[in-house]
């Protein structure tokens, strides 16, 4: 929702669930470490919402897809924002956060 009038891309939860494994992909957690040990997407990064400018993987032209806890956080949108400026061209934003995740079944991994 937040994403949309930031004019950010964003990306459902299945699509993706569809998408994981590519090689360019990189999908950020913005949730704190002990929702991020709880539960998230297979493959996750966990970054700060106020992540260091080398955090992110030095391809702009890399996929990046950012997600926090539900549709009403606004830390995924913002820090996508952020890597736009920063020059990186594929980024989106999972607006269903983990709750969308796990209320859509799709698998996660646990633990840190």
């Amino acid at each position: 929702m937040f994403a949309m009038l930031m004019g950010l891309k964003s990306i459902s939860p299945q699509e993706l669930h569809d998408n994981l494994g590519k090689p360019s992909l990189t999908v950020i957690d913005l949730n704190a470490q002990n929702a991020y040990a709880k539960a998230r997407v297979p493959g996750a990064q966990n970054l700060p919402p106020e992540f260091a400018d080398g955090a992110l993987p030095a391809d702009k032209d890399a996929s990046l897809v950012f997600y926090c806890s539900n549709p009403l956080c606004l830390k995924a949108p913002r820090a996508a924002k952020r890597a736009a400026k920063l020059g990186y061209t594929d980024v989106r934003v999972m607006s269903a956060g983990i709750v969308g995740w796990t209320d859509a079944k799709l698998p996660v991994d646990t633990g840190l």
